[in-house]
């Protein structure tokens, strides 16, 4: 009885084992699909102004890609940032980019505060990607 508890004990924990790896293996090529679709809006964000500061790359179960990216307020007034959003449309990755920028700006327009030089859009893409936007300098 011992026996037969054992060997099922060791047949579900090899299973679990062979799972664990297969979706580590998912999660890491969904990461790098993620990546490549994120890779081809660069150059799209740099035609609009913004240029490439920091480019990372994380191998890792769950692969990661950060970049950072600056550019100067006067090009990303509200209504270029209206036709980003316009000309973007359909395209995820873009329209969450320049929603964030456009989001940040209203909130920190609501402080009274003048905007400070530069504009720094930090993107973290994983399979949940972060957009961090800053007005001024960035934190360390």
């Amino acid at each position: 009885m011992i026996d037969r508890l054992k060997k099922a004990f060791q047949e579900a924990s090899d299973a679990i084992v062979e799972q664990a790896g297969s979706f580590g293996e998912n999660a890491k090529e969904r990461g790098y699909q993620l990546i490549e679709e994120w890779l081809r809006i660069f150059p799209r964000m740099q035609a609009y102004g913004l240029e490439m500061v920091n480019f990372s790359l994380t191998v890792a179960l769950s692969p990661s890609l950060e970049v950072e990216m600056r550019g100067r307020h006067e090009d990303f007034t509200p209504e270029k940032v209206e036709q980003i959003l316009k000309e973007s449309k359909g395209n995820t990755a873009m329209v969450s980019v320049f929603t964030t920028v456009k989001s940040t700006y209203t909130l920190y327009k609501s402080t009274g505060n003048p905007l400070s030089d530069p504009l720094i859009i930090r993107l973290k893409i994983k399979i949940t990607p972060e957009i961090k936007v800053t007005i001024g300098q960035a934190w360390t």
